[in-house]
């Protein structure tokens, strides 16, 4: 059976999405959900949405780093 190679996630940049993605809430209402910045928020976010982009046209797993 093929190997799958994975992108692995850390648990701020899943939480950043579901804040962003799932639960559609703007950047400055999810920043302070995570009790963070705006800017260390996108940072957060764009990590996130690099790594699951690459998983997606890459076809790897994603894993959750659950630290």
């Amino acid at each position: 059976m093929r190997q799958l190679r994975s992108i692995e996630l850390t648990p701020e940049e899943v939480e950043a999405l579901r804040l962003k993605d799932v639960k559609d809430y703007d950047q400055e209402k999810a920043a302070k959900m995570m009790n963070t910045s705006q800017s260390t928020f996108q940072r957060i976010i764009s990590s996130a949405h690099k790594k699951v982009s690459q998983a997606v046209i890459e076809g790897k797993a994603i894993r959750i780093n659950k630290k």
